[in-house]
This record gives structure tokens, C-alpha cells and sequence, in this order.
């Protein structure tokens, strides 16, 4: 087995600090210990409940998740894909790879004509949750409170009536996470390459990290992100 990249432990802290951050904006903040970041409480929709911050410990990380008791279903993100959950009565919903894009990689130069913004008040951040969802949002994964928090980017292009792309830009464990991109049906693929153009604008200087598979894991990749490892996501039925 290949050693890990060195940035890989940085990827997989910044997105437990980001899932943490969501939870706070929801007022339903986690914590952070042995080598696990979890949340005893219900998460918004799409975030997990854990997340495991090292390769090691199986037995202390299975021993924290039997703490948790949750009513519906909730998730553990296995950052290292080493845990056999399948075992404890979870169901594998996904298998991904993260991803990095170094601080000095080039970005491709493209403009499409379209707009950029960062939303900031309340209302251009519920455009944007729209816009990423496809649908006016009913229970808010987003709330305003995200907009307070340091280092916590939301960005868009749109062409004057709605929003084409876009994407989560979020800084912690000295690396730019990158989430929740979408470009609606039709919009060009550049948009893309613009997206990241614009992260380094805000985030000069940093490296970007984040988790694709499928498609979307070519699609970055084409643009100069090298995948590491392999996440697995798993739901389990709460009692």
C-alpha cells in the first residue's frame, strides 16, 4: 500500500471543521475527540452525524458510534474507507475519493462573460441553496447564521436572471475545501475553471480540498486536481 500524500489528513480535518460549521449554524454543534469528529444531536440533511479524522483506532471510533442514539436515519463518513460498517448494521450509500489542488497549480484562464458574486445577505444565500438544489428550499441546510462565519465563501455566476454555477469555498486546517459546486443543465463547462479562479482570489495562497467520485471526480481532475484514498459515506436506520 502507496503512503497517504500529505495533504490528505489536512483534506479530511478541513471537512469535519466544515460539517462542524454547519451543525453551529444550525445551533447543533459536534466535537471533536479521538480521532473522531461527532454530533449527538439530528444534522441537517446531507451531513453526517461522524467523521473519522485518522486511519487508526477502528475499535475506539466503532465504540463512540454505539454512543450515538439517533431516531431515522444518520450517517458516519469513514474517511479512510477501513471501517466494515456493514457489520453494525449500516448500509454503504457511497464510495468517493478526495481530492487536491496544489497552492501553486495553475488554474485554467477562461471567461465566459458571466458574473461572479459572493452572496452575503440572507436573501443571496437563499437564491444560491435554490439554485445548488434545484428547488426553493424548504428546510434551509444553509442557514444565515453561515454567512457570520469566518472563512465561509459562497459563491455563484449567473446571468442576470438566475444563477448558472457555483459552488462552497470554506477555509480551516490551513486548506480551501471545496463543496456543494453545481452548474445547472446547459450552463458551459468552463464555469467550472472560473469557480476556482475565483476560490484563489479569496483564498490566495492556499491549496484546494475536497471529495468527488464519478463524473465529477473526471471533471476536476481534468482541471489539475489529484484524487488520494477512497471515503466511504454509510446510513443506518436510527431506532
Amino acid at each position: 500500500m502507496s503512503p497517504a500524500p500529505p495533504w490528505l489528513l489536512p483534506a479530511v480535518r478541513n471537512n469535519a471543521e466544515w460539517c462542524d460549521a454547519v451543525c453551529r449554524a444550525h445551533g447543533r454543534q459536534g466535537q471533536f475527540e479521538d480521532g473522531l469528529w461527532f454530533n449527538p444531536a439530528p444534522v441537517p440533511a446531507l451531513y453526517p452525524n461522524a467523521v473519522t479524522l485518522t486511519a487508526d483506532g477502528q475499535e475506539a471510533t466503532l465504540q463512540a458510534l454505539s454512543r450515538l442514539e439517533l431516531p431515522g436515519r444518520w450517517g458516519v463518513k469513514d474517511s479512510f474507507a477501513t471501517l466494515d460498517l456493514a457489520a453494525h448494521g449500516f448500509d454503504l450509500l457511497f464510495e468517493a475519493r478526495w481530492i487536491h489542488l496544489a497552492a501553486t497549480a495553475p488554474v485554467p484562464a477562461v471567461a465566459s462573460g458571466l458574473a461572479w458574486r459572493q452572496a452575503r445577505t440572507p436573501e443571496e444565500l437563499e437564491a444560491w441553496e435554490a439554485a445548488w438544489s434545484g428547488r426553493a428550499p424548504e428546510a434551509r441546510v444553509f442557514p444565515p447564521a453561515l454567512l457570520q462565519e469566518e472563512g465561509v465563501v459562497f459563491l455563484a455566476a449567473g446571468d442576470g436572471k438566475r444563477l448558472l454555477a457555483g459552488g462552497i469555498a470554506f477555509f480551516g486546517a490551513k486548506a480551501v475545501g471545496l463543496s456543494n459546486t453545481f452548474r445547472v443543465e446547459g450552463a458551459p463547462a468552463e464555469l467550472d475553471a472560473e469557480l476556482l479562479a475565483h476560490v484563489r482570489v479569496h483564498f490566495p495562497g492556499r491549496p484546494m480540498v475536497g471529495y468527488e467520485h464519478g463524473e465529477a471526480l473526471d471533471a476536476w481532475r481534468a482541471l489539475g486536481f489529484e484524487s488520494g484514498g477512497p471515503l466511504r459515506v454509510w446510513l443506518k436506520a436510527g431506532g
